[in-house]
């Protein structure tokens, strides 16, 4: 099958450092490629991967200094897009809506996984707007704003089986890992450490946007409480010591998020989640298992005395059955296959492609 892959030029796939999408992107394109299929990857120059390389800019966009506006980078994108789409049996987009009015004509050749939040005031006009795009949600939850959009699927995000490897034995502190912003509530997961008395190691990215934030509410926590350390932005390389090494990794949202790559990050690790029933949590943390979801501080501190009681290895062994980079492919392959064998992607409750309960025509 040829198979077009569209990422976002943020950040090149796969990222130096963080990039959730371009992450996943990557993670499907090596697996599809290793699956035997044609696939052509548009993405940054700075991009590696085994599929075909299309260089819609020279480097990543955030790594640029000379970039203000990345917006004309993907309008080119979209362009060359729009004029090679004849070369492919599908088109599989991961930069939102963008491309909508450039595929009209096509659309029933297209994917758009969603990857961000939809409960913004201004989505539901537009995807009224364009019901003819296939979507895809990454959790249930996540297209629970735009329930009359298009969906045709839920797919959960996978990551290779041998990117971080298991970690039998923990080393006695909490984890921390992401972004540093209030919805992500970095200085819940200081209080749930603090209260527990147990080290915390945060290890994230400070956007621009988010600079006040740490200046304000988090730096001064940090610097308060001696049982916190604050490592930085960390690598692919790095997360395998300092997820593995974790009795636990906090997550202690305070939004709906979309998917969390982070906790089946720490899965794969052997290390549970204690997490916010918030957005997807409840679909990818299997409670008592994995880790706890829990509703509040008080209940996150005690799922950190209860932390050590799981089995790694069984969370490790659940992250293999639920959440494989090979699992991720081969649903996206349903999807692709009955697009090109019936000309379009449709909605049928009666055949399940995964924990969405939806599919493709048979």
């Amino acid at each position: 099958m040829k198979i077009a892959q569209i990422a976002p030029l943020a950040e090149s796939v796969p990222p130096k450092l963080y990039g959730g999408t371009e992450r996943i992107v990557s993670y499907l394109t090596e697996e599809l490629v290793a699956l035997g299929h044609d696939v052509t990857l548009f993405a940054s120059g700075d991009s590696r991967t085994a599929a075909r390389l299309v260089p819609c800019c020279d480097i990543a966009l955030r790594l640029n200094p000379a970039v203000k506006d990345p917006l004309p980078y993907h309008v080119i994108m979209m362009d060359e897009v729009r004029r090679r789409a004849h070369e492919f049996d599908i088109l599989h987009f991961h930069c939102d809506f963008l491309h909508a009015p450039l595929v009209r004509e096509f659309a029933q050749r297209t994917l758009t996984t969603l990857h961000g939040r939809l409960d913004l005031p201004d989505l539901p006009a537009f995807y009224s707007a364009f019901p003819e795009l296939p979507l895809v949600s990454i959790s249930d939850d996540q297209r629970r704003p735009l329930e009359h959009a298009n969906f045709v699927a839920t797919i959960h995000h996978g990551l290779p089986k041998d990117l971080l490897p298991f970690t039998p034995t923990s080393r006695g502190y909490l984890a921390f890992l992401g972004r540093i912003s209030p919805e992500k509530r970095p200085d819940r997961a200081i209080e749930i450490a603090t209260r527990a008395g147990r080290t915390l190691k945060i290890a994230a990215k400070i956007d621009e946007a988010d600079r006040r934030y740490w200046d304000e509410v988090v730096a001064p926590l940090v610097r308060t409480h001696p049982n916190v350390e604050y490592v930085g932005e960390i690598d692919e390389r790095k997360k395998v010591d300092f997820l593995g090494g974790a009795d636990a990794l906090l997550f202690p949202i305070d939004w709906p998020e979309p998917f969390g790559l982070v906790m089946i990050e720490a899965m794969a690790c052997g290390t549970p989640v204690i997490a916010f029933e918030a957005g997807s949590v409840p679909e990818v943390v299997d409670d008592g298992l994995t880790g706890y979801v829990v509703g509040s501080i008080p209940e996150a501190v005690e799922a950190v005395r209860r932390a050590p009681e799981l089995d790694r290895r069984a969370v490790r062994a659940t992250f293999e059955e639920r959440f494989s980079a090979r699992r991720m492919a081969l649903d996206y392959l349903e999807l692709y296959r009955g697009a090109v064998r019936d000309g379009a992607l449709r909605f049928l409750p009666d055949r399940a492609l995964d924990v969405a309960g939806v599919g493709v025509a048979a």
